[in-house]
């Protein structure tokens, strides 16, 4: 693995990029190479993601529930108390996640945020990002969903109006950008003076961010990537996320909305 930094123009921003020898596009394993659907473009309107994250919710306390009625004979064999003891804990799990599933409604849909970022988009919204991203799979509509999902992560961490200065935010972007977009991507980067770093992968966004320790993170990625990357990356660290379109395929020439990067990199930068 071999780092460079790369100084352009004076009115474009700093480009450090590492190459890897990982292969890019690991999320899109399963591509058959006909064009996606919309030209690339999943844009979801956020309650999308919540109808799914409530079956998700459903789906992961249904489980516990019949996986202690398989076993209970089991535990009553072992402890006889044991089994009401497992059942009480999995009905107070289940008052409690359906309870911050309803605050997380409110939150994002309400005037005020009635959970901390602890315990919303950076705390448990992201595991649970996870778990409904793989039950959207199933149904074939995962992108849409994800981005869904990524939609109502950067509503709640617009929200909290954080600001850093320019030197402490670090802009994150994959390699697969069309040259017009990442010129457009510099050009706005230099002119509020922030870093660009590509990455591929989510170990190397971790990378960076051990190295230049920002203090918020703008992050340009597919819907694939950017949940896992959000997974990775964001309870360490506030992100805002933008999803890319892909009206080539995935991994060449995607676009970003240059306007809506703007505006994220505005939303962190004092």
């Amino acid at each position: 693995m071999a780092t460079s930094a790369t100084h352009v123009r004076a009115n474009k921003a700093e480009l450090i990029h590492v190459e890897v020898d990982r292969r890019l596009g690991h999320e899109w394993d399963e591509w058959n190479g006909k064009p996606l659907p919309g030209m690339g473009d999943f844009s979801a309107p956020p309650g999308r993601f919540f109808r799914y994250a409530a079956l998700t919710l459903a789906v992961v306390n249904g489980a516990g529930y019949g996986a202690l009625f398989v076993v209970a004979p089991r535990l009553a064999w072992l402890w006889a108390p044991l089994p009401l003891a497992l059942l009480l804990g999995l009905s107070a799990f289940s008052i409690v996640s359906w309870l911050w599933f309803g605050l997380l409604l409110g939150s994002f849909y309400g005037p005020w945020l009635l959970l901390p970022e602890r315990l919303a988009e950076r705390g448990p919204f992201l595991r649970l990002m996870r778990w409904t991203s793989q039950l959207a799979r199933r149904f074939g509509v995962r992108d849409w969903v994800e981005h869904a999902a990524v939609e109502v992560y950067n509503g709640l961490a617009a929200r909290r109006r954080r600001k850093v200065g320019k030197g402490e935010l670090l802009v994150l972007i994959p390699r697969c950008l069309s040259k017009a977009t990442l010129d457009g991507v510099l050009e706005v980067a230099g002119r509020y003076e922030v870093p660009v770093f590509v990455a591929t992968r989510g170990q190397l966004a971790r990378r960076a961010i051990r190295e230049r320790r920002p203090r918020a993170v703008v992050a340009v990625a597919c819907e694939r990537d950017m949940v896992s990357g959000l997974h990775d990356v964001a309870a360490k660290v506030p992100v805002l996320g933008l999803t890319m379109r892909l009206p080539s395929g995935p991994c060449k020439d995607a676009l970003v909305d240059l306007e809506k990067f703007e505006e994220w990199v505005k939303t962190y930068v004092r």
